[in-house]
């Protein structure tokens, strides 16, 4: 359906409005719903400690590679430009990671492809091992930003119920809402630790 309108012609789109047809392009082409992803650890010292201080020299230069990296969109952080003194479970005990990014390929790329390998590789001498679901992944509205809170629910699910659309990871993956298709991970997706 178009209609003129003054300033040049405007359609509707997806029974939302209408929309300048110079800008429906764009709106047809941008994701509707971006990969949130969530991991935790619980670190073997505090961020000050000698324990720690390998890691907390390489995580300002990770999240610089992580910002720079193709399909990354936000990650949690405070002034001090990453969260690790963000609580998580109502606890500094852990350590939170959360970040946006616009497919499971590029979380994956960079999770798996890039600098950060060397990062997990060391992960044992910083972290003690985990024995329950420490990463979740779930599609979120293009645009919306999860809090802490919405990560621990979905962490929590995925402990309870094992993967599903509403948290899963990147082995079990499920595609967004109202996709056509499935996605996978890619084989070359190890954990190199």
């Amino acid at each position: 359906m178009g209609v003129s309108a003054g300033h040049g012609a405007y359609r509707l789109f997806d029974g939302v409005g209408l929309f300048p047809v110079a800008t429906l392009h764009t709106m047809q082409t941008r994701p509707r719903f971006e990969l949130a992803q969530v991991n935790v650890a619980k670190p073997l010292g505090p961020p000050g400690s000698d324990v720690l201080a390998e890691f907390m020299a390489a995580l300002a230069p990770i999240n610089a590679v992580a910002d720079a990296a193709p399909g990354f969109v936000w990650r949690l952080q405070t002034e001090a430009g990453d969260a690790t003194a963000v609580p998580v479970f109502g606890s500094t005990e852990y350590m939170v990671n959360l970040s946006v990014w616009t497919d499971l390929e590029s979380l994956g790329n960079f999770v798996f492809k890039s600098d950060h390998v060397e990062v997990m590789r060391r992960r044992r001498a910083w972290f003690a091992p985990m024995t329950e679901a420490y990463v979740a992944l779930w599609w979120v509205p293009a645009g919306v930003r999860p809090t802490v809170a919405d990560a621990e629910d979905r962490l929590l699910h995925l402990r309870e119920l094992g993967p599903t659309p509403f948290a899963f990871t990147v082995r079990a993956p499920f595609p967004p809402p109202s996709a056509t298709e499935e996605i996978s991970a890619d084989d070359d997706w190890l954990c190199p630790a």
